[in-house]
C-alpha cells in the first residue's frame, strides 16, 4: 500500500513538472516571437512587389539587371543568393545590409546576413539589421528605388511594344489597302508594294 502511494505521488509529481514545463513554454514563446514593426512590413510590401514584378514575361531580367545596377554586382552574385533559395526581394534585402556593413558586399558579409535569415532560429530582417547595429531605413530605400525602376522599364517596355504593334497595323492596313484599289489585279496590286 505505501509502495503504490509512493507510485502515485511520483507519477503526480511528474505530472506537475511536466504541465509546469509547458506553462513556461507557452509564456517564454511570444517573447521570441518577432513584433513586426512598421519598417519591417513596409520592407516585406516592397520586397513582395520585386518578386512579383520577376514573375512578368522578361521580369527576372529587369529585375537582375536594377539589382545589379543598385548594389553594383554582376548576375553570379544575384544568381548565387538564388541558389540559397531567395527571392528577389530578398536578394535585394540581404545586398542592402550588407551594403551598410563595414566592409561593403563581400562574401563573408552575405554569408552572415543570409544565416541569421534563414536561421535556425529564423529572424526576421529587423532583428537581422539589429544583430549588425544597422538601420532599415536606407535598405527600404533602396528596395524601393529598384521596385520604382523596374515599374518604370516595365511601362518604357508597353509603349514600345505597343508602338511596334501600331506601325505593323498600319503596314497590314495599307497593303490591305492597295490590294483593294479598283482597277488593279492581283498581280498589279502585288508589284506596287515597296521592296525592302
Amino acid at each position: 500500500m505505501v509502495e503504490k502511494n509512493e507510485s502515485i505521488k511520483m507519477k503526480n509529481k511528474k505530472l506537475q513538472l511536466m504541465f509546469a514545463g509547458l506553462f513556461l513554454c507557452a509564456a517564454v514563446i511570444p517573447a521570441f516571437a518577432q513584433k513586426e514593426t512598421k519598417e519591417v512590413k513596409e520592407l516585406e510590401a516592397n520586397s513582395a512587389e520585386l518578386d512579383k514584378s520577376a514573375t512578368r514575361p522578361s521580369g527576372q531580367q529587369r529585375v537582375t539587371d536594377k539589382i545589379n545596377a543598385q548594389f553594383g554586382v554582376d548576375e553570379t552574385g544575384v544568381a548565387g543568393l538564388r541558389l540559397k533559395h531567395l527571392g528577389y526581394g530578398e536578394i535585394a534585402i540581404v545586398l542592402g545590409l550588407a551594403q551598410n556593413m563595414p566592409r561593403g558586399i563581400r562574401d563573408e558579409n552575405l554569408y552572415k546576413i543570409v544565416a541569421l535569415r534563414q536561421g535556425p532560429p529564423v529572424l526576421g530582417w529587423g532583428n537581422v539589421a539589429k544583430e549588425f547595429g544597422l538601420k532599415l531605413g536606407p535598405v527600404i530605400s533602396g528596395v524601393r528605388n529598384i521596385g520604382s525602376g523596374v515599374r518604370k522599364q516595365e511601362k518604357a517596355d508597353k509603349i514600345k511594344e505597343s508602338k511596334k504593334a501600331k506601325e505593323e497595323k498600319a503596314k497590314k492596313d495599307e497593303m490591305t489597302e492597295k490590294m483593294e484599289q479598283p482597277g488593279k489585279t492581283v498581280k498589279e496590286g502585288i508589284k506596287s508594294f515597296p521592296r525592302k
